[in-house]
C-alpha cells in the first residue's frame, strides 16, 4: 500500500487516537510476555530436570548494554524459593496478563477500526447523496452500492481485525527476536539470513493480490447489478419469459466472481508454505550447528531449546505479517473506489458566498440558455429564452427527445445549463444556496418514488417534523385520506419498496399529498398522470388542481385538461422553442402544437 493512500486511510483513525495508543501499549505487552514463554523454558530444562543447580538463582535473560541479568526470584513472592513452583506460578502468571492485556487491547483496537471505518462510510455516503444527477447517470446504483458496503468491509477487516493483528504480531515479532539474538548472536544471524527469500516475493505477491482484488470487487459488483436489476425489474423479466436468460447472465457474472476470488486465493496462498519450507531448513541447519555447542558446553540444553522454540515462535508473526501486508494490499484495492467517490468533483456546485433567496415573488427567467449532456453530440437545450411569471401554469410540449424535462430539471439544478443564466427573481441559480433554492420547488413526476416505510413517514418527506394533523390534512387535499383509512394499519401501514401495495394512483396521491405538505411556490409536473387508468385520472386530476392553485406551475403534459388551461404552451423541438401562445392560438397556426393535438388528444373529450 503506497504511504499516501495508508495514511489517508489511518487519518480515520485520527479521532481515536487515544484509544489506539493504549492499545499500542497493552499489545507491547502482549508481544513481550509471548517472548517471556520462551525464556520460561531454559529453567525447566536447565533447573527442573537437572536437580544438581536447583539452589541457583533463576536467571531469565540480560538487559544488552547495561550487562544486568534479570532473574526470575525477583517477581516471586516472598517465601517461594522451588525452582518448579517459581516456573509454575510465573508461566501462569504470563498467560494471564497476556490473555487480559490481548483482550483488552484486541476490543479497542477494533473499537478504533469500526468507528474509522463507519466514518468513512458516513462521508462517502454524504459524498455520493450530494452528488449531481451526472454522477447517478455515470455510475449504477449496485456499482455505487458494492462500493459503500462491498469495498468498505474489507477496508474495515483491515483497519480492524487485522490492525490488531498486526500490533499482536510486530510487538512479539519484536521481543521474540530478542530473545533469539539474546540467546546466541551467531546462531540468530544465521537463521535470519532466510528473511530476505521471504520477504521479497512477499512484496512482489502484494501488488499482485491489489490487482486481484480489483478485480474481485468489480466483478462483485456486477454480480451485485444483476442482482439489482432482475429483483427490481421481476415483472419485465416474467412478463418476456426471460427467467432462463437472467439466470445465465447471472451465471456468468459469478462464474467471473469465482474466478478473479480463486485468482486472489491463490496468490495469497503461496506465502504460508514459502515460509514453513525455509524455516524447516533453517531448524534442521540449527540443529547440526547447536548439537556440536552443547557438546562442548558453550550452551545448555534449555538455551537451545529456548532458541528454537523462540525462533520457530518468531516464524510464526513474520507468516502472518506477510499474510497482513497481503490483506493491506487488499484494502488498498477496495479503497480505490471509494476514494474515486471522496474525489470526482460536483459538476453542480454551491458559490462560496451563495446568497438565500427569499419568497419567490416575481418570475423565473430562461436566458438564452443552452445545456448539452457529457455524451450528446448536440445541445439538448439550445438557446432558450422565456419567461414563467409568479402564479402562471407554463405546459411544455413537444415530442419526445425534444427537451421537456431536461428544461424542467434545470430550475431545480440537477443540471447546470452550458451557457445562458436561468433567474429567479432577478437572481442567478448558481448564486443562490441550493437548500434554499430546492426548498422553493415540489416535483411531482410519472415515476412516483415512495420509501419502503409508513404513509405517514412518506407525506411528512416533504416537510420536517410535520405533526400527524398537518400530513392528514395534506392527504385529505390530495384526495388520499379515503384510500389511506383503508389501508390495514392506516397511516401507519407500510406500503413496500417504491410502494409496491399500493395502486398507480394511489402512489400519485400520495405524492401530490407530499408536495402540498412541502407548500412551495414552484410546482414541476412532468407527466404526472400519464401512466393511470381513466378512474386514476380523475381523482389525481382533482388533486392536481387543489395542488397548483396559488402556485407557479411547469408542467410536462399529454393530457388535454392540463395543457387547454395553461397560461402559456412552450412547444419545443430539438431543444427550441418552435412555438409559443394558448391553446386556441396554436391550434389556428396549424403547426407542430395542431399535428401534436391532433395526433395526441384528438379522442379526448372537449372541455368547455
Amino acid at each position: 500500500m503506497t504511504s499516501n493512500e495508508l495514511r489517508r486511510l489511518l487519518a480515520y483513525a485520527r479521532p481515536y487516537s487515544g484509544h489506539l495508543l493504549i492499545s499500542v501499549f497493552l499489545m507491547a505487552c502482549v508481544g513481550a510476555s509471548q517472548a517471556l514463554t520462551a525464556r520460561l523454558i531454559v529453567p525447566i530444562f536447565d533447573r527442573v530436570l537437572n536437580p544438581q543447580s536447583a539452589d541457583a538463582p533463576v536467571k531469565l535473560f540480560n538487559i544488552p548494554g547495561f550487562n544486568h541479568d534479570v532473574y526470575l526470584d525477583a517477581f516471586m513472592p516472598s517465601g517461594i524459593h522451588n525452582v518448579w513452583t517459581m516456573v509454575a506460578v510465573g508461566i501462569l502468571a504470563v498467560f494471564f496478563i497476556k490473555g487480559l492485556f490481548d483482550y483488552c487491547a484486541n476490543y479497542l483496537v477494533n473499537y478504533v477500526g469500526f468507528s474509522a471505518v463507519t466514518d468513512l462510510r458516513q462521508e462517502v455516503f454524504d459524498r455520493v447523496v450530494h452528488q449531481d444527477a451526472h454522477f447517478f447517470e455515470a455510475n449504477s446504483t449496485a456499482r455505487v452500492m458494492s462500493s459503500i458496503m462491498n469495498d468498505l468491509e474489507k477496508i474495515q477487516v483491515a483497519l480492524s481485525h487485522i490492525l490488531a493483528d498486526l500490533l499482536r504480531q510486530s510487538f512479539t515479532g519484536i521481543f521474540l527476536l530478542a530473545v533469539v539474538l539474546q540467546t546466541d548472536l551467531k546462531l540468530a544471524a544465521f537463521s535470519l539470513t532466510v528473511l530476505p527469500f521471504v520477504l521479497v516475493p512477499t512484496a512482489r505477491l502484494g501488488k499482485r493480490l491489489r490487482r486481484s482484488t480489483r478485480s474481485a470487487q468489480d466483478a462483485a459488483a456486477d454480480l451485485n447489478q444483476a442482482l439489482q436489476e432482475t429483483l427490481s425489474g421481476h415483472q419485465v423479466v416474467k412478463s418476456f419469459g426471460a427467467e432462463e436468460i437472467e439466470s445465465n447472465r447471472f451465471r456468468d457474472r459469478a462464474e467471473r466472481l469465482r474466478s478473479s476470488n480463486l485468482r486472489y486465493v491463490a496468490q495469497q496462498a503461496v506465502a504460508s508454505p514459502l515460509i514453513e519450507f525455509f524455516g524447516a531448513g533453517t531448524i534442521v541447519a540449527l540443529l547440526t550447528l547447536a548439537r556440536e555447542q552443547i557438546k562442548v558446553g558453550t550452551m545448555t540444553t534449555g538455551d537451545f531449546t529456548a532458541f528454537v522454540i523462540a525462533l520457530l515462535m518468531l516464524y510464526e508473526p513474520v507468516k502472518r505479517l506477510t499474510g497482513i501486508y497481503n490483506i493491506f494490499q487488499q484494502a488498498l484495492g477496495a479503497s480505490q473506489k471509494v476514494f474515486e467517490y471522496l474525489d470526482r468533483d460536483q459538476q453542480v456546485k454551491e458559490a462560496p458566498h451563495a446568497a438565500t433567496l427569499g419568497r419567490f415573488k416575481q418570475a423565473i427567467t430562461f436566458e438564452n440558455i443552452q445545456f448539452s449532456y457529457p455524451t450528446s453530440e448536440r445541445p439538448v437545450i439550445d438557446g432558450i429564452t422565456l419567461d414563467v411569471k409568479a402564479g402562471e401554469v407554463v405546459a411544455l410540449v413537444g415530442s419526445s427527445g425534444a427537451g421537456k424535462t431536461t428544461l424542467a430539471n434545470l430550475v431545480p439544478r440537477f443540471y447546470d445549463v452550458t451557457s445562458g443564466a436561468i433567474k429567479i427573481d432577478g437572481h442567478d441559480l448558481r448564486q443562490l444556496k441550493l437548500a434554499s433554492l430546492r426548498d422553493h420547488i415540489s416535483i411531482v413526476a410519472q415515476d412516483t418514488f415512495l420509501f419502503n416505510d409508513t404513509v405517514a413517514a412518506n407525506i411528512g418527506y416533504g416537510k420536517l417534523h410535520a405533526t400527524p394533523e398537518q400530513i392528514r390534512v395534506a392527504s385529505r387535499d390530495a384526495l388520499a385520506e379515503e384510500f389511506i383509512d383503508r389501508l390495514p394499519e392506516g397511516y401507519n401501514t407500510i406500503i413496500g419498496e417504491r410502494g409496491t401495495k399500493l395502486s398507480g394512483g394511489q402512489r400519485q396521491r400520495l405524492a401530490i399529498a407530499r408536495a402540498l405538505l412541502k407548500d412551495a411556490p414552484i410546482l414541476i409536473l412532468d407527466e404526472a398522470t400519464s401512466h393511470l387508468d381513466t378512474e386514476s385520472e380523475v381523482l389525481v386530476q382533482q388533486a392536481l388542481q387543489r395542488l397548483m392553485e396559488h402556485r407557479t406551475v411547469i408542467v410536462i403534459a399529454h393530457r388535454l385538461s392540463t395543457v387547454r388551461r395553461a397560461d402559456k404552451i412552450v412547444v419545443l423541438d430539438r431543444g427550441k422553442v418552435a412555438e409559443f401562445g394558448k391553446h386556441d392560438d396554436l391550434l389556428a397556426q396549424g403547426g407542430i402544437y395542431r399535428r401534436l393535438y391532433e395526433l395526441q388528444f384528438s379522442e379526448a373529450p372537449q372541455e368547455t
